[in-house]
């Protein structure tokens, strides 16, 4: 057993979504650092795309790491996005969907607006760009290993959290059984579709995380935020060999969070709280 192919992705073509920032750049590096020959990155920001494109481009070089703007909040975009790639690319071997969107706002008040961004965003675009990818995945299927689909969830999905922020957690719920019906059909076109739950990684997203690290880790089992290598190893286990018998699961990578975390009373010998 050779371990170093286990775990290889040399020669491999992704795409990130969402890829410039926060847990998309982390997944970018590990996908760099596993071997990919080349990971495209999409984002609506140029500028700050292009500052981890140059970041990664002096460390990995520069024709391994490659930007397309993109909105793939509209189905003009995501169709877009797949033309461009299909324009460079014969296949596809990865595709991460992690572009996403959050929305918080009190019961009584909460918009239209903000519901259909976060819903949109978070389920129905990985829906609709796998889709309009499904052929240059085929074609990833077809050199030798199976392609790889990872959907971005969230812990979120899996528990309640203490904030009001209904759509993004129905959305991260609907996102792990999205991966579960996708994975039924697409493992036909020898097409492998998971999906990773982060807990608290820093982000703009996960603010609290990024500004207030210790505050954060006091709630979590492990005793610490995530890291960069936390979330590459994920990846980079789903999409190489190792990862090709997981079929239609959802890792979740946040320090015990989930399924770890015990009630106060549990956790306290003397059953103190009661």
């Amino acid at each position: 057993m050779d371990i170093q192919s286990l775990f290889s992705l040399e020669g491999r073509i992704a795409l990130v979504t969402g890829g410039s920032r926060g847990i998309g750049k982390m997944f970018v590096e590990g996908l760099l650092a596993a071997g990919c020959a080349r990971v495209y990155i999409s984002a609506r920001k140029v500028e700050q795309m292009q500052a981890t494109i140059d970041e990664f481009g002096s460390e990995f070089g520069a024709d391994r790491v490659i930007g397309i703007p993109a909105d793939l909040s509209q189905m003009d975009g995501m169709v877009a996005l797949a033309n461009e790639l299909k324009a460079r690319e014969s296949h596809l071997d990865i595709l991460i969907n992690n572009a996403g969107a959050a929305w918080g706002q009190p019961y009584l008040e909460f918009s239209e607006a903000g519901w259909h961004r976060t819903m949109d965003l978070n389920v129905k675009t990985p829906f609709f760009l796998t889709q309009k990818l499904h052929d240059l995945l085929v074609a990833g299927g077809k050199q030798g290993h199976p392609a790889k689909v990872i959907h971005v969830s969230s812990i979120d999905g899996q528990r309640i959290n203490p904030w009001e922020t209904y759509a993004y957690q129905a959305s991260k719920a609907g996102v792990i059984q999205l991966t579960r019906r996708m994975a039924a059909r697409l493992i036909q076109d020898n097409i492998v579709v998971t999906s990773i739950a982060p807990g608290a990684f820093p982000s703009e997203m996960n603010r609290a995380a990024k500004d207030a690290p210790d505050a954060s880790a006091s709630g979590i089992p492990a005793k610490r935020i995530g890291t960069a290598e936390d979330m590459a190893a994920a990846a980079i286990y789903l999409c190489s060999r190792a990862g090709d018998y997981v079929v239609g699961e959802t890792l979740t990578v946040d320090g015990g969070v989930v399924n770890a975390h015990l009630p106060n009373h549990f956790a306290d010998p003397s059953g103190g709280g009661h």
